[in-house]
């Protein structure tokens, strides 16, 4: 069954399908990213899959071709103040509350799709598929949009924060990213609750 083939499975129950997926749960430092994307019955993306399977010059060329063909997409955060606050797991089912408020669609004509064993609140039907970004079309879009507009963030922030050399490893607890934390120490926008164990200097 293809990814296209498995969103199909859904159209007797709404009248939109709702991909829905996260990035950036693991990183050190950085929010947390979300995206939602809606095709039509008929848009088939050739090459998508699981966006952590694809190679970034891939994921690049994608990123724009979703968007053009999407109905709607939406791209959503929730920042390192509200990952402290909440904890990672509630600030990304909140990234992905956010990413489908931003989709402006009716809820009653919908059914989302989301990655994963975790479903956030919304007003609309929920299921949730465990590996769904390398089942469904409409996840792994969703799971496109979000690690490309995370990682662009990231580029971003080794030009605030060239010391960390994010650019490089994104913000994941890589022995590189370590060992610049141990010589810089730990910054405004590293998580400090995954570095308990890290002490500042």
């Amino acid at each position: 069954m293809t990814l296209f083939e498995f969103d199909r499975q859904f159209d007797s129950e709404a009248n939109l399908i709702v991909g829905i997926d996260e990035a950036g749960r693991g990183p050190l430092a950085g929010d947390v990213y979300a995206a939602a994307v809606v095709f039509d019955r008929e848009t088939v993306i050739g090459g998508i899959n699981d966006s952590k399977k694809l190679s970034p010059k891939k994921r690049e060329a994608l990123f724009d071709v979703i968007k053009d063909k999407a109905l709607s997409y939406s791209i959503a955060t929730a920042t390192v103040e509200e990952i402290e606050e909440l904890n990672i797991l509630e600030a990304a089912m909140l990234a992905m509350r956010r990413a489908y408020d931003g989709l402006g669609i009716d809820p009653d004509k919908a059914v989302a799709l989301i990655d994963g064993n975790r479903s956030p609140k919304l007003p609309c039907r929920c299921q949730t598929i465990i590996h769904g970004d390398a089942l469904s079309q409409s996840i792994a879009a969703a799971s496109v949009l979000a690690k490309v507009q995370r990682d662009r963030y990231m580029v971003e922030l080794s030009e605030k924060y060239p010391e960390y050399q994010f650019e490089k490893h994104k913000g994941y607890g890589t022995k590189l990213h370590y060992e610049m934390i141990k010589k810089y120490g730990i910054s405004e926008v590293h998580r400090r609750s995954f570095l308990k164990n890290l002490s500042e200097k």
